[in-house]
């Protein structure tokens, strides 16, 4: 296994929907692998003969799998997917697509609109981080900020 770790995305009814959202979101992205429910184990899963299951799908390579597991669980905040951007327009572009019918939150954190929570983060923050003359500037003026701003962060 390449991946030996792949996150199991727990949705009531929407696997089918999310996954599609997520590979028009994320270019090199595609699905693997969908799965129906079957006859067997209704009275258990409760599910209709031919609803989705559960999808594999890859977002840049890394492999996810989407379950349509019903009502039990929901998403929150202690789990969320980092994405680094190179450029301005990069986070533009993901923080514009992932927040429509979501929510912004602080310092690049939002839901998208299944409850997913994402951080859209430039790829310089950390080395600015590292950097004991510049961490405090820089922690001080993202800390302002809903959706990063590459460019205050290197004014800071």
């Amino acid at each position: 296994m390449t991946n030996p770790i792949t996150p199991c995305l727990w949705f009531n009814n929407q696997a089918e929907e999310a996954v599609n959202f997520y590979i028009s979101v994320f270019r090199n992205s595609k699905i693997d692998h969908l799965r129906r429910y079957g006859k067997e184990g209704f009275e258990i899963h409760g599910q209709k003969e031919g609803t989705v299951l559960s999808i594999d799908f890859q977002i840049n390579g890394q492999p996810f799998v989407a379950l349509n597991g019903g009502p039990l669980f929901m998403f929150n905040e202690a789990i969320s997917f980092q994405v680094f951007c190179e450029t301005q327009e990069e986070i533009d572009n993901y923080w514009d697509k992932l927040t429509d019918g979501g929510q912004e939150s602080q310092c690049g954190w939002l839901k998208d609109k299944f409850g997913v929570s994402w951080q859209i983060v430039p790829s310089i923050l950390f080395s600015l981080m590292n950097d004991p003359s510049k961490a405090g500037r820089v922690t001080n003026a993202f800390l302002q900020m809903k959706k990063f701003d590459i460019e205050k962060l290197l004014q800071a």
